[in-house]
């Protein structure tokens, strides 16, 4: 179904708001392992108050972004066939749950309207974030078997980064492009930007959710 620029605007505005929410939940909670460390003045402080205070935005945004979508939806109600969001009442849910209630409302959202697929591409960093894990956990057990704590360090923090900034955001917009193509997969580009979230705490559950979603891409979409 059609949707106004202003409509896919504040969608685009809410898509963009949840990407930033791992890094800085991933903020947040680096500044409370060193607030467990001795010895180390101001740096924990600062990475607390980045993380708390960047959620903080972030829900107001989540929150603002959700309730004028909603609002813009209800005004359309053919174009919403029988999608009748209550701005309010998703608004208080994004206030109590940002993370949570923006991507139960992009998974909904996504049913009535879609999502622009935009590049084909993005898979190749699907992919990457999945070697980065692999290597990462590779390159992590042969310093603990040689016992070079630095480099377990160095090896996890690294492939963190590149997978908590990566991932969420290739597997969401992918799955929007393959939900677009001729073949019998429709994977909802809501739901797995959920998924992604829920795997990123969980070091096992990451490249099995990044696997899983390469493989399923690679059986029915040719390009």
């Amino acid at each position: 179904m059609s949707t106004t620029r202003a409509d896919r605007d504040w969608a685009r505005i809410l898509e963009h708001l949840l990407y930033l929410v791992p890094p800085v939940a991933g903020v947040g909670i680096v500044g409370v392992l060193r607030e467990l460390e001795v010895g180390v003045p101001g740096l924990d402080q600062v990475l607390l108050l980045l993380g708390t205070g960047g959620y903080t935005v972030l829900t107001i945004g989540i929150t603002v972004a959700i309730v004028c979508d909603a609002s813009r939806v209800r005004r359309r109600p053919k174009a919403s066939g029988n999608w009748r969001p209550r701005p309010w009442l998703n608004g208080l849910f994004a206030l109590v749950w940002a993370p949570v209630a923006g991507v139960v409302y992009l998974a909904r959202r996504h049913r009535y309207f879609g999502t622009p697929p935009g590049w084909s591409g993005w898979w190749l960093l699907v992919l990457g974030s999945l070697v980065a894990t692999l290597l990462g956990a590779a390159v992590a057990a042969i310093a603990y078997v040689l016992v070079i704590p630095g480099l377990i360090t160095a090896a996890i923090g690294l492939a963190s980064t590149v997978v908590v900034g990566s991932f969420p955001v290739a597997i969401h917009r992918d799955a929007a492009y393959v939900c677009t193509q001729p073949n019998s997969w429709r994977p909802n580009p809501g739901v797995y930007l959920g998924l992604a979230f829920l795997s990123l705490p969980v070091a096992p559950l990451q490249p099995l959710l990044a696997g899983y979603y390469l493989y399923k891409r690679r059986t029915v979409v040719s390009e």
